[in-house]
């Protein structure tokens, strides 16, 4: 296992300081390693976007690669008490048993996940791991799956019924705020557009304690739904609190003011339950006026 400590700089939004003197910084772990995506390209962006708010403190964790032996998986074993959030970049081969159950009992007893982008991909047999994310890319026969109506009501689909778990063309698309009273969404544009980007639709899970806070509609003009489809929500696990979104392919989307805005209002808000930072310059210039 490395461990790549990380020194935060200070950073400068909308002509305020973020990490004010005398505000303790959140130690975030940044765990990946393994994935389907360039997650050497898109580690040190989500690196320096939370580094450059002063508000966190974070540490890389890099997995064994593919196919390392039993004796190298044995040496990874992430100390999660010692932070206040996990970042997941990950989506590849199972983590060790105990490994999974460290995770469980620091979730249960309050800490903070971050999933991204493909990080809901991995580790189809790992029942609490579902749970926290709430949706996972796998088939229909997975679990539930949840759409929202246009009319802003939560959909249901059971086990079985519709598609699973894909994207369309990669595109730009409008994203549709559904909670603005959540502490990550206040202030966000009502509707704004985002990079083109994979747009996941019928993703699959058990769905409990899940809360929508974004959606965006799968257009069947670039292979979606037809959906409005939940791309970025919280869920509840135990005392934990997860923010997912899974917007993020590539550097591009990544890299984007709106993206910069949600990784780390949702790191915040993991971590503690509030939320202090502004958005990223440029996330207004990006609202829609559809």
């Amino acid at each position: 296992m490395r461990i790549l400590p990380v020194s935060c700089a200070l950073f400068v939004l909308s002509g305020a300081t973020v990490a004010a003197s005398g505000q303790d910084k959140i130690n975030v772990m940044l765990i990946t390693g393994q994935n389907n995506h360039k997650w050497q390209a898109t580690t040190p962006i989500l690196k320096d976007e939370l580094a450059l708010t002063g508000r966190f403190r974070i540490t890389v964790v890099v997995t064994p690669p593919k196919g390392a032996t039993p004796a190298r998986w044995l040496r990874f074993h992430p100390d999660f008490s010692r932070v206040q959030a996990v970042v997941c970049n990950y989506n590849g081969e199972a983590w060790p048993a105990g490994v999974q159950k460290a995770l469980e009992q620091y979730m249960a007893r309050g800490g903070g996940l971050v999933i991204y982008h493909a990080a809901n991909n991995p580790f189809p047999k790992w029942q609490e791991w579902h749970k926290m994310v709430g949706l996972c890319w796998q088939g229909p026969a997975f679990g539930d799956r949840i759409t929202v109506s246009d009319a802003g009501d939560v959909v249901r689909t059971p086990r079985g019924d519709g598609p699973g778990a894909g994207h369309g063309a990669q595109h730009a698309f409008e994203m549709l705020v559904r909670d603005p009273s959540h502490p990550i969404m206040q202030g966000v544009p009502a509707k704004w557009m985002h990079a083109t980007d994979e747009l996941y639709h019928g993703q699959r899970g058990p769905a409990v304690n899940m809360h929508i806070l974004a959606t965006a509609f799968s257009d069947p003009a670039t292979r979606g739904t037809g959906a409005n489809e939940p791309l970025v929500y919280v869920v509840r696990y135990g005392k934990g609190r997860i923010f997912v979104c899974l917007l993020g392919h590539d550097v591009t989307p990544t890299s984007a003011p709106d993206f910069a805005t949600l990784l780390t209002r949702g790191t915040e808000w993991a971590a503690t339950g509030a939320v202090t930072l502004p958005l990223a310059p440029g996330f207004a210039d990006l609202a829609s006026g559809k």
